[in-house]
Protein backbone atom coordinates (compact mmCIF):
# COMPACT_ATOMS: atom_id res chain seq x y z
CA UNK A 1 0.00 0.00 0.00
CA UNK A 2 2.64 2.64 0.49
CA UNK A 3 3.86 2.26 -3.52
CA UNK A 4 0.01 2.75 -3.80
CA UNK A 5 -0.08 5.89 -1.92
CA UNK A 6 2.39 7.30 -5.16
CA UNK A 7 4.01 10.10 -3.13
CA UNK A 8 0.59 12.19 -2.36
CA UNK A 9 0.70 14.38 0.25
CA UNK A 10 -1.34 14.04 3.39
CA UNK A 11 -3.40 16.93 2.32
CA UNK A 12 -3.70 15.64 -0.62
CA UNK A 13 -5.64 12.52 0.16
CA UNK A 14 -7.30 14.12 2.69
CA UNK A 15 -9.07 16.40 0.09
CA UNK A 16 -9.07 13.00 -2.49
CA UNK A 17 -10.81 10.87 -0.11
CA UNK A 18 -14.66 10.71 -0.07
CA UNK A 19 -14.25 8.87 3.72
CA UNK A 20 -10.74 10.54 4.79
CA UNK A 21 -10.38 12.67 8.04
CA UNK A 22 -7.67 14.31 9.50
CA UNK A 23 -6.02 13.54 12.96
CA UNK A 24 -5.54 16.41 15.33
CA UNK A 25 -3.36 18.92 14.57
CA UNK A 26 -1.72 18.01 17.97
CA UNK A 27 -0.10 14.47 16.37
CA UNK A 28 3.14 16.15 14.46
CA UNK A 29 6.36 14.67 13.52
CA UNK A 30 8.85 14.52 16.11
CA UNK A 31 11.38 15.53 13.71
CA UNK A 32 11.48 17.79 10.84
CA UNK A 33 10.78 15.72 7.11
CA UNK A 34 9.45 13.19 8.37
CA UNK A 35 7.11 11.13 6.29
CA UNK A 36 4.95 8.01 6.68
CA UNK A 37 2.91 5.84 4.46
CA UNK A 38 1.11 2.48 4.78
CA UNK A 39 -1.37 0.24 6.28
CA UNK A 40 -2.12 0.60 9.50
CA UNK A 41 -1.67 -2.37 12.55
CA UNK A 42 -3.49 -0.83 15.42
CA UNK A 43 -2.76 -0.61 18.75
CA UNK A 44 -4.17 0.07 21.86
CA UNK A 45 -2.57 0.66 25.09
CA UNK A 46 -2.84 2.12 28.91
CA UNK A 47 -1.31 5.46 29.17
CA UNK A 48 2.17 5.59 30.98
CA UNK A 49 2.52 1.86 29.82
CA UNK A 50 4.85 0.89 26.90
CA UNK A 51 4.31 -2.97 27.16
CA UNK A 52 2.10 -3.18 24.49
CA UNK A 53 4.45 -0.91 22.03
CA UNK A 54 7.50 -3.86 22.45
CA UNK A 55 4.90 -6.37 21.77
CA UNK A 56 3.61 -4.12 18.83
CA UNK A 57 6.64 -4.34 17.41
CA UNK A 58 7.48 -8.08 17.63
CA UNK A 59 4.44 -8.64 16.08
CA UNK A 60 3.34 -6.32 13.21
CA UNK A 61 4.21 -7.23 9.97
CA UNK A 62 6.86 -5.29 7.56
CA UNK A 63 5.53 -2.74 5.63
CA UNK A 64 3.05 -1.53 8.76
CA UNK A 65 2.73 1.90 10.39
CA UNK A 66 1.91 1.13 13.74
CA UNK A 67 -1.03 3.49 14.88
CA UNK A 68 -1.02 3.42 18.79
CA UNK A 69 -3.74 4.60 21.29
CA UNK A 70 -1.59 5.53 24.55
CA UNK A 71 -4.85 7.70 26.10
CA UNK A 72 -2.75 11.23 25.14
CA UNK A 73 -0.45 10.37 28.32
CA UNK A 74 2.74 12.90 28.03
CA UNK A 75 4.95 10.17 28.55
CA UNK A 76 7.44 8.97 26.84
CA UNK A 77 6.60 5.94 25.41
CA UNK A 78 9.23 5.33 22.91
CA UNK A 79 12.46 6.07 21.74
CA UNK A 80 15.49 5.19 19.98
CA UNK A 81 15.52 1.42 21.59
CA UNK A 82 12.21 0.51 20.24
CA UNK A 83 13.01 2.83 17.24
CA UNK A 84 16.07 0.57 15.85
CA UNK A 85 13.70 -2.50 16.54
CA UNK A 86 11.36 -1.58 14.65
CA UNK A 87 13.59 -0.24 11.59
CA UNK A 88 15.01 -4.28 11.82
CA UNK A 89 11.68 -5.81 11.58
CA UNK A 90 10.85 -3.71 8.93
CA UNK A 91 7.95 -1.39 10.39
CA UNK A 92 7.69 1.91 7.88
CA UNK A 93 6.72 4.25 10.98
CA UNK A 94 4.74 5.30 14.12
CA UNK A 95 1.79 7.44 14.81
CA UNK A 96 1.06 7.69 18.82
CA UNK A 97 -1.42 9.76 20.40
CA UNK A 98 0.78 10.44 23.53
CA UNK A 99 4.09 10.74 23.89
CA UNK A 100 7.99 9.96 22.87
CA UNK A 101 11.28 11.14 23.44
CA UNK A 102 15.00 10.42 22.01
CA UNK A 103 13.93 12.74 19.21
CA UNK A 104 17.53 13.60 18.24
CA UNK A 105 18.11 10.17 18.31
CA UNK A 106 15.32 9.01 15.83
CA UNK A 107 15.81 11.75 13.75
CA UNK A 108 19.03 9.97 13.18
CA UNK A 109 17.70 7.00 12.22
CA UNK A 110 15.37 8.26 9.82
CA UNK A 111 12.42 6.61 11.30
CA UNK A 112 9.21 8.66 11.17
CA UNK A 113 7.22 9.23 14.50
CA UNK A 114 4.20 11.40 14.79
CA UNK A 115 2.90 11.78 18.40
CA UNK A 116 1.11 14.37 20.41
CA UNK A 117 4.14 14.93 23.28
CA UNK A 118 7.87 15.33 23.39
CA UNK A 119 8.65 13.97 26.99
CA UNK A 120 11.66 12.58 29.30
CA UNK A 121 9.16 10.92 31.53
CA UNK A 122 9.45 7.47 31.92
CA UNK A 123 6.74 4.10 31.65
CA UNK A 124 6.04 1.16 32.96
CA UNK A 125 6.35 -2.39 31.28
CA UNK A 126 2.75 -4.47 33.13
CA UNK A 127 0.16 -4.06 30.32
CA UNK A 128 -0.32 -5.93 27.23
CA UNK A 129 -2.53 -4.27 25.36
CA UNK A 130 -4.81 -5.00 22.40
CA UNK A 131 -3.94 -5.62 18.68
CA UNK A 132 -6.06 -5.12 15.42
CA UNK A 133 -8.88 -3.52 17.30
CA UNK A 134 -10.24 -0.07 15.94
CA UNK A 135 -8.37 2.35 17.82
CA UNK A 136 -9.24 6.50 18.49
CA UNK A 137 -5.89 8.13 17.45
CA UNK A 138 -5.97 12.34 17.48
CA UNK A 139 -9.78 12.02 17.28
CA UNK A 140 -10.09 9.36 14.31
CA UNK A 141 -11.45 6.48 14.65
CA UNK A 142 -8.24 3.67 12.84
CA UNK A 143 -8.91 0.48 11.62
CA UNK A 144 -6.48 -2.18 10.91
CA UNK A 145 -5.17 -2.20 7.10
CA UNK A 146 -6.53 1.78 7.00
CA UNK A 147 -4.13 3.66 4.83
CA UNK A 148 -2.00 6.23 7.08
CA UNK A 149 -0.39 9.06 5.83
CA UNK A 150 1.61 12.19 7.53
CA UNK A 151 4.05 14.53 6.59
CA UNK A 152 4.82 17.91 7.86
CA UNK A 153 0.85 19.04 7.59
CA UNK A 154 -0.52 16.03 9.37
CA UNK A 155 -2.17 12.86 9.87
CA UNK A 156 -4.37 11.55 7.40
CA UNK A 157 -6.61 7.88 8.01
CA UNK A 158 -8.17 6.38 4.31
CA UNK A 159 -10.63 4.00 5.24
CA UNK A 160 -9.16 0.76 3.40
CA UNK A 161 -12.18 0.28 1.19
CA UNK A 162 -12.05 4.20 0.18
CA UNK A 163 -8.22 3.58 -1.04
CA UNK A 164 -8.59 2.82 -4.65
CA UNK A 165 -11.20 5.18 -5.42
CA UNK A 166 -9.20 7.66 -3.12
CA UNK A 167 -5.72 7.15 -5.10
CA UNK A 168 -7.95 7.72 -8.34
CA UNK A 169 -9.13 11.13 -7.53
CA UNK A 170 -5.70 12.20 -5.50
CA UNK A 171 -3.69 11.25 -9.12
CA UNK A 172 -6.74 13.41 -10.87
CA UNK A 173 -6.68 16.32 -8.61
CA UNK A 174 -2.24 16.26 -8.57
CA UNK A 175 -2.69 16.95 -12.74
CA UNK A 176 -5.01 19.90 -11.97
CA UNK A 177 -3.21 21.57 -9.84
CA UNK A 178 -0.06 21.16 -12.44
CA UNK A 179 -2.40 23.10 -14.75
CA UNK A 180 -3.10 26.00 -12.49
CA UNK A 181 0.32 26.06 -11.55
CA UNK A 182 1.08 27.08 -15.21
CA UNK A 183 -1.24 29.42 -16.07
CA UNK A 184 -0.23 31.40 -13.00
CA UNK A 185 3.68 31.57 -13.55
CA UNK A 186 2.16 32.96 -16.83
CA UNK A 187 0.44 35.90 -14.88
CA UNK A 188 -3.33 34.31 -14.98
CA UNK A 189 -4.74 35.41 -11.18
CA UNK A 190 -5.66 32.95 -9.06
CA UNK A 191 -9.25 34.60 -9.41
CA UNK A 192 -9.20 34.30 -12.88
CA UNK A 193 -8.26 30.66 -13.49
CA UNK A 194 -11.10 29.74 -10.09
CA UNK A 195 -13.55 31.48 -11.59
CA UNK A 196 -13.96 33.92 -8.36
CA UNK A 197 -16.17 36.71 -7.44
CA UNK A 198 -13.52 39.70 -7.57
CA UNK A 199 -15.84 42.04 -5.84
CA UNK A 200 -18.02 41.87 -2.66
CA UNK A 201 -21.34 40.83 -3.52
CA UNK A 202 -23.98 42.97 -3.50
CA UNK A 203 -26.40 42.79 -0.46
Amino acid sequence: MTDAARGHSAATLYEASPRGRACDPALRPVWPGARLAGPAFTVQGIGGDNLALHRAVATAPAGSILVADLQAAAHGHWGEILAVAARQRGILGLVLDGGVRDVAEQAALGFPVFARHVTVVGTGKEHPGRFGVPVRVGGVVVRPGDLVVGDADGVVVVPAESVDITLERADARVAAERRALVAIRRGVTTLEYYDLPRRDREP
